[in-house]
């Protein structure tokens, strides 16, 4: 089985922000991408980051039933974080000197079987913790 690639949630939030342009594109295409090899994978924080920034923050925000029906539809693809996990941000924040929130990504990523996290927040090519950092949007 092919290991799973983590969506951060700019990712998804461009996928669905028509006013995005290009990272519109693009971060379709890669969700579509993922679909079809079944190999996404993202966190609650993730949605509910998602579903806060998707129905307030974008310029057109989307409709809290279309907010929803776009985190229901990703929820095969959601780890849910636990102490543990917890446990594991304050280790990699600590290591890799980054914030906690980004640190909770790295923890699920690693949950999930990732061996990459797709996130325009890290730097692109940095390892944290084993996990390859990319920014599909760096030219």
């Amino acid at each position: 089985m092919p290991a799973k690639v983590f969506v951060d949630t700019n990712i998804l939030i461009y996928a669905h922000d028509i006013d995005a342009g290009k990272k519109h594109l693009v971060a379709k295409s890669i969700l579509e991408g993922l679909w079809e090899r079944h190999e996404g994978a993202l966190s609650t924080q993730v949605l509910h980051e998602f579903y806060v920034n998707a129905t307030r923050k974008i310029s057109r925000p989307l409709a809290r039933q279309a907010a929803r029906s776009v985190v229901h539809a990703y929820e095969t693809w959601c780890v849910e974080t636990t102490a543990s996990d917890i446990a594991t941000a304050f280790r990699i924040e600590d290591e890799a000197r980054i914030s906690y929130w980004d640190a909770l990504i790295c923890a699920a990523a690693l949950k999930a079987g990732s061996e990459r996290v797709l996130s325009e927040d890290l730097n692109s090519g940095q390892r944290i913790a084993g996990l390859y950092i990319e920014n599909p949007f760096a030219t």
